[in-house]
């Protein structure tokens, strides 16, 4: 299937994230291509398969520590954090940062079009 680009900010306003500041372009192939590289080691988009970490199948809109048969750190399960498109882009930029304690071994992407792009791809996990 090939996937098309879309304006990032429509997508976010469709997810009714209150992220619509994102006005970028963002480009779903480029974000699979950024989750093959940076996140599928350790994550699965299949709707109930683990890795190391959780799957990350619908995890727009979804509770930190939420999926059942995953292993999570105490300080992610206590963080009561939604996963938004704000709060999965702060935690892939610096995971450390936005749950300190966290056992994700992962120093975090800082290209911001790509997080935009991969918070793209992941939007249509569903």
């Amino acid at each position: 299937m090939k996937l098309r680009t879309v304006p990032f900010g429509l997508l976010l306003l469709y997810m009714l994230s209150g992220g619509g500041h994102r006005a970028q372009a963002a480009d779903l192939e480029h974000g699979r291509d950024v989750f093959a590289t940076e996140c599928a080691e350790c994550h699965s988009v299949r709707e109930g398969k683990n890795k190391k970490g959780p799957t990350l199948f619908a995890i727009v809109g979804r509770k930190a520590g939420a999926v059942a048969d995953a292993t999570y750190s105490d300080p992610l399960k206590a963080s009561g954090i939604t996963w938004t498109p704000d709060r999965i882009d702060a935690y892939v930029s610096n995971p450390r940062k936005a749950v300190p304690g966290g056992k994700m071994k992962y120093d975090g992407l800082a290209s911001s079009t790509e997080r935009a792009d991969l918070l793209a791809y992941l939007a249509t996990l569903k």
